[in-house]
């Protein structure tokens, strides 16, 4: 079968029949005026019809591969709109430190670095992840340099925390990046100093580790071309068709262009270009956001976005908050850039006609971010929109907010419902905050658009499990009724993952439903999620087929090679190890 032609003029005919046809099946179509159908037809990458099976007929020529269904579930494909494979699958290419284990104790953390060494000798780097406080607090232990000097002394060590919010660094690594206590903070981010001299204390918090990173080679592209390709295969195997790839330097957008350009790109990308340098420097930054990034531009690929740490995390109590933390003084945690420079960016990036993704967990941080975006739009009128990241604390008073500015809420499953990362690390908020936390299900019923981001690696990259989570909001693997947070329904869920996540990219004219004149991005799936209790099984559904473009990018047991079709991913699922 001929490859399909993406590049289609405004003038060239239109095809006369189908390239392929999915017949007999359950198709939730997600258009409200035809919410089912049980056939479809696909030609040059488009939808071109939906239905009953006989309407089919007249597009099956003689070159049309026809697939019978079985009654298979079909539906459009999910959108994951935040997460970083990069910076979850490099280390296993880039030969970094693994540590391996969700919540690893103090003591695991220094058997695994000891190990890392005993197996990488010499005097370089030793640079990986992850650490969690509440286990040093847990342990009676304080995390920091004087801990991992006690560890190893003669190397550079710097460790990241599971929510990216921290660097633990030692002594030899201060030195090398050149940081002593005449070393000034960073605009967006800060070093956790001894109130009496002044030194760091190798707690390196936001953007303040970007410092450190500046001081190490940077990740070399086939790492992280490596990283984005597994990443690739497990979200394409898993159903997704759409994503945001947030923080990205030219390293990676590079590495992405050469997946595009190989046709190993299975994923609409949304590369979100780093604001500052909240992770990694970011040498080109200015070329790329004055046009260098439209050098990347695909029908699969696009790099108008810019994404930054607006506060911080719950651990480092770093969160912008409303009202103080629960403590003995007035601290509300820290913003990363002034809420004039916020603002001003914010007008600019808009009439630049790229996206802001701002990083905001408290609700002070989310509050001025609003205020922000309602400057833009005094200022601009209707326009770009504009991303709320995590929105993991918002004020009841903002939820109608989102649906007044076109803003995006969008939330990650890290700690929506029980399990030991939300009662060790998010309980640092309170009892109050918590019980209000996620609120995805305020957010629609205000209006707003809601979409999900996995996060990874701070959570798995797995869809499912966040769609399964946010039904219930409850721990799929434990028995007991806790939940966390409010409840919603499946048919919700689906249209966050689906319409709304297209809405947020910019795209539900081309995605995110399934009606004639759209891409053809659709996956099949091995039961009706309907037919079943979501709790324990929603988690566990098996994509069997994707579609992205009316290209088969993926397919599990290779039943398309009988119709002459290769899929871009065949088999099982990857086995995801970052």
């Amino acid at each position: 079968m001929a490859m399909f032609d993406p590049w289609r003029s405004s003038h060239a005919p239109a095809p006369r029949h189908a390239d392929i046809v999915l017949t007999g099946g359950a198709i939730y179509t997600l258009d409200p005026s035809r919410p089912w159908a049980e056939a479809l037809a696909m030609a040059g990458g488009r939808l071109c019809a939906i239905g009953d099976a006989s309407s089919m007929a007249e597009w099956i020529g003689p070159h049309t591969r026809v697939v019978e269904l079985g009654g298979r579930f079909v539906m459009p494909g999910l959108h994951d709109m935040h997460t970083h494979p990069d910076l979850g699958l490099a280390a296993k290419y880039d030969d970094t430190l693994t540590i391996g284990v969700e919540d690893p104790t103090p003591e695991q953390v220094k058997q695994a670095i000891l190990d890392y060494a005993e197996s990488h000798p010499g005097d370089g780097w030793i640079h990986g992840a992850y650490f969690v406080r509440y286990t040093f607090r847990q342990a009676g232990l304080v995390p920091g340099r004087a801990w991992l000097d006690s560890v190893m002394p003669d190397r550079p060590v710097a460790l990241l925390d599971r929510m990216w919010g921290t660097m633990m660094v030692n002594s030899k690594a201060l030195a090398l990046a050149g940081i002593d206590r005449h070393t000034p903070d960073p605009r967006n981010g800060y070093m956790e100093r001894d109130p009496l001299t002044g030194e760091p204390t190798g707690l390196m918090i936001d953007g303040a580790y970007a410092m450190i990173h500046a001081a190490m080679p940077p990740t070399p592209v086939a790492a992280l071309r490596q990283a984005y390709e597994e990443g690739l295969h497990f979200q394409t195997s898993r159903g997704v068709t759409a994503t945001k790839y947030v923080h990205v330097c030219e390293q990676r957008l590079t590495a992405l262009k050469e997946l595009d350009d190989t046709g190993r790109l299975s994923l609409r990308v949304e590369a979100a270009i780093s604001w500052q340098d909240d992770i990694f420097p970011v040498a080109r930054r200015w070329e790329l956001l004055s046009g260098e990034r439209h050098y990347y531009a695909s029908s699969r690929l696009s790099a108008n976005a810019v994404k930054f740490h607006f506060d911080g995390t719950v651990e480092p109590r770093s969160s912008f908050l409303l009202t103080p933390w629960e403590s003995d003084d007035d601290w509300r945690g820290k913003i990363n850039l002034t809420p004039e420079h916020l603002r001003d960016m914010l007008i600019d990036m808009d009439r630049r006609g790229i996206r802001v993704i701002a990083h905001c967990t408290g609700d002070g941080a989310s509050d001025l971010f609003l205020d922000a975006v309602a400057a833009t739009r005094r200022a601009n009128g209707p326009g770009v929109r504009h991303q709320c990241a995590h929105s993991t604390i918002l004020h009841d008073a903002n939820l109608a907010r989102f649906a007044e500015l076109d803003v995006i809420a969008e939330f990650s499953p890290a700690a929506w419902y029980p399990s030991r990362f939300t009662s060790g690390a998010r309980a640092g908020y309170g009892a109050e905050r918590l019980s209000r936390a996620y609120n995805l299900r305020g957010v629609l019923d205000a209006g707003g658009v809601a979409v999900f981001g996995t996060d990874f690696p701070v959570a798995s990259i797995d869809p499912w499990l966040a769609l399964e989570t946010l039904v219930t909001r409850q721990n799929p693997w434990e028995p007991g009724e806790e939940r966390f947070g409010t409840p919603i329904s499946l048919e919700e869920a689906l249209r966050v993952a689906t319409l709304n996540g297209a809405y947020a990219m910019g795209l539900e004219q081309e995605s995110g439903s399934l009606e004639v004149g759209k891409s053809a991005d659709l996956i099949v799936l091995d039961h009706n999620p309907f037919a079943r209790e979501v709790r324990g099984n929603l988690h566990r559904t098996q994509v069997e087929l994707g579609f992205l473009q009316g290209q088969p990018v993926y397919d599990r047991s290779g039943e398309l090679d009988a119709h002459g079709l290769t899929a871009t991913w065949q088999g099982e699922s990857p086995t995801l190890q970052p």
